[in-house]
Parts: structure tokens; sequence; C-alpha cells
């Protein structure tokens, strides 16, 4: 805990509460050991992450000046602090009611991801009625009790099996101008990422990457769609490796089940033939193939890539089990979202802002240029409107 504490002094201005900011306060400080954003976690580190972690210590900064307007007195500890709580739950709701959704854009994990944070009663019915019965059912798993559910919480070997989803990533990514929709430039995962993530940040404007990443579809979480780079990384410190093939054998030497034996663990019926398993003649033929046509050998991610979706769904129904499961968990374990959420350690007006504030709100307060593609937009995460 006291490393944690150092990097978080190491991070913070001393000044409001705040945290350091770069020149002209738009981008973070840089770290002159690694030429990387200073964030104090910089692990696999790319112009995406760049993106979300200066726009978030943006709205920290922001929480900061209002908190500030409504207790006059407070100092900088209060002030971060505090700010701390109401950035982190904002981003938790974030995911829980905007990200989900629209990677999962179907009807039933929409009601399931709402009633998950806000409940069945209408936001604004929950202050009147205060949880009623603690049926968190009724009125959402914030401000509910805590519950461990006999274990105490953690991230499963089972989670991070189901949450490999490096095919959302591209080959190539394109940059456009927020003004015009006008390419400006194509790069790929290497171009931006780890030490030469600073350089396209500086060049190109957070607008234009926004705005870029906005207008663009994710890849498909399905099989033959790995990143290329992925399968031949090569990091900062030289190391090279397969990351597909890291996958696997991350799954198998840790002891996680086969993709049949983890769908009878998760109640599901396993499948009883390659033809069952996917709907695409060829992936049969490889799959028996590569298993020795053995359908018991099947490595859970394969799987996992090769299942028909359902309906609306990003990835597969054996994957959401897991997913849905541990999206509740990591809220109802976490006494800052359960017992301790409230007023008292949030503020009146630190639960207020949680509950009206949207990635929209943070997109539109700190990168206004992008106002235009997100008019008619109800969801940050959905396809936003191409200029020009």
């Amino acid at each position: 805990s006291g490393c944690v504490c150092a990097v978080s002094r190491s991070l913070r201005s001393g000044r409001g509460g705040k945290l350091k900011m770069g020149p002209a306060g738009k981008l973070l400080p840089v770290d002159p050991a690694t030429g990387i954003d200073c964030t104090g976690f910089t692990d696999n580190w790319w112009v995406g992450l760049s993106m979300l972690h200066t726009l978030f210590a943006l709205e920290h900064n922001h929480i900061c000046d209002e908190l500030a307007k409504v207790n006059p007195g407070w100092n900088d500890a209060q002030l971060f602090a505090t700010a701390k709580l109401i950035n982190s739950a904002l981003l938790a709701k974030i995911h829980t009611v905007e990200w989900t959704p629209a990677i999962l854009p179907h009807p039933v994990v929409k009601t399931a991801m709402n009633t998950n944070w806000n409940g069945l009663l209408d936001q604004n019915l929950q202050e009147i009625f205060q949880f009623i019965g603690d049926d968190e059912l009724l009125g959402g798993i914030i401000g509910s009790k805590a519950d461990h559910h006999t274990a105490p919480y953690s991230l499963t070997e089972e989670f991070v099996a189901v949450y490999r989803m490096h095919p959302l990533i591209p080959d190539e990514f394109v940059v456009r101008s927020s003004a015009t929709g006008q390419e400006l430039e194509r790069r790929s995962l290497p171009e931006i990422a780890g030490r030469e993530t600073r350089a396209v940040v500086e060049r190109l404007s957070m607008a234009d990457l926004f705005y870029s990443f906005g207008v663009s579809h994710p890849g498909a979480i399905t099989l033959h769609n790995y990143p290329k780079h992925l399968q031949n990384l090569v990091r900062d410190n030289g190391e090279t490796f397969d990351l597909a093939a890291v996958d696997i054998l991350r799954d198998r030497e840790r002891g996680v089940p086969r993709y049949n034996q983890f769908r009878r663990l998760v109640h599901k019926e396993p499948v009883t033939s390659f033809d069952e398993l996917t709907d695409n003649p060829e992936w049969r033929k490889q799959i028996k193939q590569v298993y020795g046509n053995n359908i018991e050998m099947v490595d859970l991610m394969t799987g996992l890539f090769a299942e028909p979706l359902p309906e609306g769904f990003g990835f597969s129904d054996t994957a959401f089990r897991i997913f849905i499961l541990m999206a509740s968990r990591r809220l109802k374990s976490d006494r800052f979202f359960t017992d301790d959420y409230g007023a008292r350690l949030y503020t009146d007006f630190g639960v207020d802002y949680i509950r009206k504030t949207t990635m929209l709100t943070l997109l539109e307060r700190h990168v206004p240029e992008v106002k235009p593609a997100l008019a008619g937009v109800e969801n940050a995460f959905q396809p936003w409107k191409k200029r020009g």
C-alpha cells in the first residue's frame, strides 16, 4: 500500500485535489524515463489507453472544481479523495449501463445491466423509496448491502478466459479529421503502441483520435480474425511472442476446462458434434483436423470464437454466462458501491453527479470538437455520425 500511495502522490498536483496535467492542460505529463504518459500503470500501453486515461484525468479535475464550489472549505486531500470516488463510480456505471449494452445490443441485456445498476425502479423513484426491502432487483446493486457470495471477491480464471477479446482490435487504424472527416493517417498497432504512443497523441489531436475511434467499427470476436500484429507481438523490451498462442496456453496451464466441459460447468448442454459447434463448414474441417476429431479436446477460446452468436451479441452466449455473473459480483462485493455508497462518502453532489453523467457528457465536456458527430447518438459506444 505504501508503494501505491507513493505512485498516487507522484500523479497529484497538490492543489485543489487535482491530478497533474502536461503543458496547456490537455495531455497527461510524460515520464522522461519511458517516454510514456504518467498514469501509475502503463503496461501494454497504446493510444486507446492514452485517450481514456487522459479523458478521465480531465474529468477528475473537473469534478474537483465542482466539489470546491459546493465545499469551499475543503483541502486538497478531501477534494482528491472524493473526486476519486466519484470518478471511479462513474467509470463503473459507464461500463455497466453503456459499454456492455453497446457490445451486446439486445433488449434483454440492456434491461439486465440497467437493473444491475439502477434496479427496476426508475432512477428518480429510487430517491423516494430508498431501496425497498433491500432487494437489488428493485433498487439495484448500487447502495444495497455488500455480499461476497461465500468467497472473497477476485477476477476468476474463468472470467479472464472468456474476456479474451483481442479480435475487436483492427489490423489498421484510420485516423480522420473530426472537422471534415477526411483521412489523415493510417497506422498499424505497433505504430500507435508502447513508446510510439506519445508522438501520436502529440501529433494528432484528441478530437481527431476520439472521432476516428467513434466512427470505426470493432472487429468481430470470431475465428480467423485475430489481429496479425498480436500474432507477432514485439514489446518495447524486445520480447516477441504470439499472443493468440499465449491465450490458449494460459487457459491450459491454469486449469481452465476445455470448451465442452466449461459448458457443462455453467449448466449448458455440451455440443455433441463439430456440426453443432459451428455453422461454418470450413471451420468444422479445420477444427476437426487440429483436435484429431475429438470434440472434447477443443480449447475454450476456440469454441467461444466458433460458437454461433445469439442475435445482437458481440460475443458468445457461453462467454456471456460468466461475463454477466462477474459484472454483478464486481459491484456487489465492493463496499464503495454497496454499504458505503451514498452521500456520506460521495456527498449529495457526487451521488447526483454520477446519476446524471454519461460518457457522452464527458466527451462533450472535454472534447467539444466531436459534438457534431454525437448529435442524435444515444450511447457513446455506438457508431457516431460521420463527417463529410
